[in-house]
């Protein structure tokens, strides 16, 4: 039986963790695949990238950094559909490219630790990335890392990961401080 040779797309260290973990007591061996331009600003990019490189080493997983900052072209893309953005940019973009890469390096199953966060679009994930490994030729391993969203958390909690409070984009990071706004706002508006 032939042994699968996984790309898994990682947006972080701390969403890797129980990823990584769980693929191992099955037996896989993922390699790591950053490719992430939807993440802003640079210094949080950057952050989380090396957070992931460090990580990534000291557990002795393969891990391919593919660098491209791109808060221009993203917002190109994403203006005329901020309520859609993940389904309609940032999970495509990032599904693609990985798709793009594993087949030209003779990957053939993608993956991505989108896959364990509770805030993310699981069905369009699963669906998008489906559909794009077909199109390579490729298999995308589904599994519901949900299960294990917390478990990775604390876990990176203990190892002293980087743990970001967005999901990446600069829309996210309005939306984590919108109560914060909102009261401002209404704070101001009496003075």
């Amino acid at each position: 039986m032939k042994k699968m040779k996984l790309l898994m797309h990682t947006c972080c260290a701390p969403c890797s963790v129980y990823c990584i973990d769980s693929l191992r007591e099955e037996g896989i061996e993922p390699t790591v695949y950053w490719y992430n331009p939807n993440i802003h600003p640079y210094i949080e990019y950057k952050t989380r990238r090396d957070t992931l490189k460090d990580y990534t080493a000291s557990i002795n997983v393969k891990a391919i950094f593919e660098e491209d900052y791109g808060l221009d072209k993203f917002c190109k893309n994403v203006v005329n559909s901020l309520e859609t953005r993940c389904q309609d940019y940032c999970y495509p973009v990032r599904l693609e490219q990985t798709a793009k890469y594993a087949k030209e390096n003779g990957y053939d199953t993608i993956t991505t630790t989108l896959l364990v966060s509770p805030y993310q679009k699981h069905d369009i994930i699963k669906n998008l990335g489906e559909k794009i490994a077909e199109k390579y030729g490729l298999t995308f391993l589904y599994r519901d890392f949900r299960v294990g969203f917390r478990e990775g958390q604390a876990k990176a909690r203990e190892l002293g990961l980087y743990m970001q409070k967005y999901c990446g984009c600069i829309f996210s990071e309005e939306d984590r401080y919108q109560k914060k706004i909102e009261k401002d706002k209404e704070r101001m508006a009496k003075v």
